[in-house]
């Protein structure tokens, strides 16, 4: 008697053969779904508050009080409407990602507030980028302290240094990048970026009265002459005890240290607020 063998194998190829299809056909949509929004939304996928165009002035110049001076590139106006802590705002050259508004708390807020918390009040491991009562808002003091964490994405203060020699801790990138802005409400303030270096974890605003000559010019004679082995210093670069710096400072990824980018005001100019 010949052998009965079922005749179904043949459909069930077929039935799994479709379902891998259908499988295929279904990731392929949901890439195409996800690509779609990303390039709608690019930032849905990301943390942190990014670089934003919602701010910026595109008049090239505003007459104020009878006088035509140039605009300000920052619509202050509608950010502080919205955001009233935000004070200033920072931009370094050639460096897209450091694009932010600066950040001081209300008086009866934690100095650090925007530490660990971003513009809407939010807790946010990103935080803001930041300047401490210590300060004025309008940059005035001899040495503006400003705050931002280093980021490995290169949000915030990421793009200053990675430890790995590619950024400010490189000799090229630091000659590349030779200056950095602040924005404040009347004023663009250009600073050019005399060093760059590895600094220990001192609270300098409060290790240093910047009032006092001698003691600003020990933490400027600090700036063009660390004693970091990992440091860029810019040829030629002096401090004078009458000048106005900013620091820049980030985490290094050693809770000892902090690494410092300083920048010597070299051109104030007035803008209709």
């Amino acid at each position: 008697m010949e052998e009965y063998t079922p005749k179904h194998s043949e459909s069930t190829e077929k039935r799994n053969n479709k379902l891998v299809y259908y499988i295929i056909m279904a990731v392929c949509l949901l890439v195409m779904v996800g690509a779609l929004v990303y390039l709608i939304f690019p930032g849905i996928f990301e943390s942190g508050n990014k670089p934003t165009d919602e701010f910026k002035n595109s008049s090239i110049s505003v007459t104020d009080d009878e006088t035509e001076l140039p605009a300000n590139p920052i619509d202050f106006k509608t950010l502080q409407s919205k955001y009233p802590d935000a004070c200033a705002w920072i931009q370094v050259e050639g460096i897209e990602q450091i694009d932010y508004p600066i950040f001081m708390s209300q008086p009866e807020a934690d100095d650090n507030l925007y530490l660990d918390h971003n513009r809407d009040g939010e807790e946010d491991r990103y935080g803001e980028i930041y300047i401490q009562k210590l300060n004025y808002k309008d940059f005035s003091d001899p040495n503006t302290l400003i705050y931002g964490h280093n980021m490995g994405n290169g949000d915030m203060f990421g793009k200053l240094y990675d430890g790995n020699g590619k950024q400010f801790d490189n000799k090229e990138f630091f000659d590349q990048h030779r200056k950095f802005y602040i924005y404040t409400p009347g004023h663009i303030l250009e600073y050019e970026i005399i060093s760059a270096f590895v600094y220990d974890n001192r609270h300098i605003l409060n290790s240093f009265n910047f009032e006092i000559e001698q003691e600003r010019e020990e933490f400027f004679n600090q700036c063009i002459d660390p004693t970091s082995m990992t440091k860029q210093v810019l040829e030629g670069a002096t401090l004078d005890t009458d000048d106005k710096i900013v620091t820049l400072s980030t985490c290094t990824g050693d809770d000892a240290t902090r690494y410092l980018v300083v920048g010597k005001l070299v051109k104030d100019t007035e803008t209709a607020k």
